[in-house]
């Protein structure tokens, strides 16, 4: 057989792949499992994209409202946080360090009341730790103007509306003690004016949190000197760990109620539960995928019954049964790689672009997609990991082969005295 035939397994089978056969419900049957496959590594390539874009901008927001590590007392206040400031930042990777008040409190305005977790901060000091002062509403004071004294007060936007309040209006704290209901203590009582709004797109800092500043917060709540804790950031936020461990051991001694703490703890369940979901959502959709291949094979033995004449006369010219399995596998898995290639083309497209595809589709149908109460964010972000592309298409590749291998042992399993007697 001349050169330009080899190897011939190659050959006859992209010649079967792009031939017009008579049999066009073969042809379209083939087409179907292409464009099955192709849909398969489409939707899940989009899918895992939107969970890792989700998962990324979880970690941002949250990494920008929440330290790095966080040291504080068990059950009780940190007195003289401004030396133990001095001794955190001589630790390794330590950035900055900012003393905080945290306290739960009652934030009333006319006939609205909404529950907060009141921050004391330092506005200088909690800039290099917080991104929340790049959150602030456009128009919508700013947070620097908490200064002590000042009964300043930043809530997030969706507080400020559900208050129905501005910049500039008052607001009234309540906050009762700990042992109000043993010792019939008055509840604080404290007015502060809305001096910043800020809107982080996360429902659990826009609804409940509000930041006053740190001496006021202490007046308020009769801390005196102490603070609830401090907050660190790091130059490589997953050192964070390690560098919590490290503090603890050099300081523990010293300091024996003292309590490290990072953001892997902090948010641990809810990075698992990313995590879990898009190991689900992987499987299920690789089922899509799974279909299609199934569906190669019901393709594939038709294709074997239909060219069983041609199997037969390729054996009486001398072809093993080997090389004739290899002639529908190529068949097989030819459709598998196109159906693959589209897929993994379309879904990157599909998935850099959903920025512009997703506002649009909203715009078109006058709806809201993403509700910012039920999935902490408000626009949805895609983040395509090469990583993930490259095991979806591997998947593909791999289920489409197997696909191809029971009507490639039944097309070399034809004898071709039975083939040819009705020819």
């Amino acid at each position: 057989m001349s050169k330009m035939f080899q190897p011939m397994e190659l050959f006859v089978g992209l010649r079967y792949t792009r031939s017009q056969r008579q049999k066009h419900f073969i042809s379209f049957i083939s087409l179907a499992s292409m464009i099955g496959i192709a849909i398969g590594v489409l939707v899940l390539i989009t899918v895992l994209s939107v969970m890792n874009g989700f998962e990324q901008t979880m970690r941002e927001r949250i990494m920008g409202m929440l330290a790095h590590v966080t040291v504080s007392e068990h059950d009780l206040g940190v007195s003289d946080w401004q030396n133990v400031q001095k001794e955190l930042l001589d630790f390794p990777h330590v950035k900055a360090v900012s003393p905080f008040i945290e306290k739960p409190a009652m934030l009333n305005q006319g006939d609205e009341a909404r529950a907060a977790v009141l921050q004391g901060i330092v506005p200088e000091l909690e800039q290099n730790v917080s991104t929340v002062f790049q959150h602030v509403v456009k128009d919508k004071g700013d947070m620097m103007k908490l200064q002590p004294g000042s009964f300043n007060i930043a809530i997030g936007a969706t507080m400020a509306k559900e208050l129905k309040v501005d910049v500039g209006d008052a607001l009234t704290l309540v906050s009762p003690s700990e042992n109000a209901l043993e010792t019939g203590e008055m509840p604080a009582l404290q007015r502060f004016t809305i001096a910043a709004i800020f809107r982080v797109d996360m429902q659990q800092f826009d609804t409940t949190t509000a930041y006053v500043n740190l001496e006021d917060a202490a007046k308020t709540f009769g801390m005196n000197a102490d603070v609830t804790g401090l907050r660190m950031t790091l130059d490589d936020l997953y050192l964070a760990p390690k560098t919590a461990e490290t503090i603890l051991q050099r300081m523990g001694q010293a300091w024996p109620d003292m309590w490290a703490n990072d953001w892997t703890n902090l948010n641990k369940n809810q990075f698992k539960a990313i995590q879990a979901q898009k190991s689900v959502m992987f499987i299920i959709l690789l089922l899509i995928i799974a279909v299609a291949a199934f569906n190669l094979v019901s393709t594939l033995v038709m294709v074997v019954t239909d060219k069983e004449g041609d199997i037969a006369i390729l054996r009486t010219l001398g072809l093993s049964s080997g090389r004739v399995m290899q002639i529908f596998m190529v068949q097989g898995t030819l459709i598998g790689v196109f159906g693959t290639l589209i897929g993994v083309a379309l879904g990157v497209l599909l998935s850099t672009n959903l920025d512009v595809i997703v506002p649009f589709l909203e715009r078109l149908f006058d709806t809201h997609f993403i509700n910012a109460d039920v999935y902490f964010i408000s626009e949805l972000e895609s983040r395509v990991n090469p990583g993930d592309v490259m095991v979806i298409a591997l998947s593909a590749l791999f289920m489409s082969i197997l696909a191809t291998l029971y009507p490639a042992w039944r097309a070399s399993k034809v004898q071709p005295a039975e083939a040819l007697r009705y020819e």
